[in-house]
């Protein structure tokens, strides 16, 4: 994909974050995992930038939050507590190759893939099961029993519209991304015959609304870009599950894609709209009752460099 040269070296400096470096020469340049500067972007993820913020004050069993807990909370307080960085450390790039991932990887699997768990394949909720899928295949874990009985409790709790919803419904939502997400991460070659229907399904649901259409009035907060996500969908994460799922040619995208060039600055770059939707409750609509702490890499209304790499390479896969 042809990106001008002042945003490319903006991308690409040594300035930017590590994990931008490699989102920019792996998924907008094409280039191979054996190359040099995708190599020593890799490398440095972990050591500097975002992923080491976010690693430095982990407690030695893997938990963020408060010390000298022999049951510290993984879940609150919102967002500074396992769950929440884990989600993110995936999206970085991040992996169980690096001791801290594991411990943090390896607490959330052991408390939370016990009976009645979000990870037991018995019950759940999908943004919460979803994301940890989620993060747990990029983190190397795919084969790990309990990732395996979410991924089929994934798929056995897909509504009969193709979608998913967190709440007892009979339809599905476009804020329930998490089951899509979490069944893109699982590589082609280990994909069975149900866990492609479902994918198949999942798209198709999304595709079906052109990534925005659920109820008469649109929904706001959809049409910001946020990051992190957590479980908040826009069209921009509806974008990326789809074009990495190979959906990028298929014409009920162009609005969505439209959206995301018209969302483009005059700069060249892409900004984030907000943290959170509900640190902005008189906008979106989103409400969460209890103190909220935003987990912020970039402050919104600027050039994002992560926003401008997913718009990127989101477009490239499409071109």
């Amino acid at each position: 994909m042809r990106v001008p040269g002042r945003i490319r070296r903006w991308l690409t400096g040594s300035a930017s974050d590590p994990s931008v470096r490699f989102r920019f020469w792996t998924e907008v340049d094409g280039r191979p995992p054996r190359d040099p500067a995708v190599r020593r972007a890799r490398k440095a993820i972990g050591r500097t930038g975002w992923a080491a913020g976010l690693l430095e004050d982990q407690f030695p069993d893997g938990h963020w939050g408060t010390p000298g807990s022999s049951a510290p909370e993984l879940y609150r307080p919102k967002y500074i507590v396992a769950n929440w960085r884990v989600i993110v450390l995936a999206d970085l790039g991040i992996t169980r190759d690096d001791p801290r991932v594991r411990r943090a990887a390896d607490l959330i699997l052991r408390r939370w893939s016990t009976r009645g768990g979000d990870l037991s394949g018995r019950t759940g909720e999908i943004c919460a099961t979803g994301n940890a899928v989620r993060a747990l295949v990029r983190f190397g874990y795919l084969d790990h029993p309990a990732v395996q009985r979410c991924i089929a409790w994934i798929v056995r709790t897909q509504k009969s519209d193709g979608g998913w919803h967190c709440f007892p419904s009979r339809r599905g939502t476009l804020d329930g991304w998490e089951g899509l997400a979490a069944l893109g991460e699982i590589p082609e070659s280990a994909r069975d015959e149900a866990v492609r229907r479902s994918i198949a399904r999942g798209a198709e649901f999304y595709l079906r609304r052109h990534l925005m259409d659920e109820g008469r009035v649109r929904y706001p907060p959809w049409f910001r870009i946020h990051y992190p996500n957590h479980y908040y969908y826009d069209l921009l994460v509806g974008l990326r599950i789809l074009t990495r799922l190979g959906y990028g040619s298929d014409s009920r995208l162009r609005p969505a894609l439209r959206w995301l060039r018209e969302k483009q600055r005059a700069d060249g770059t892409w900004a984030l709209d907000a943290d959170h939707p509900d640190l902005d409750p008189g906008r979106g609509g989103y409400e969460f009752p209890g103190p909220v702490f935003p987990l912020r890499l970039e402050p919104p209304n600027e050039p994002s460099r992560w926003a401008t790499v997913e718009a990127l390479s989101v477009l490239a896969r499409v071109d």
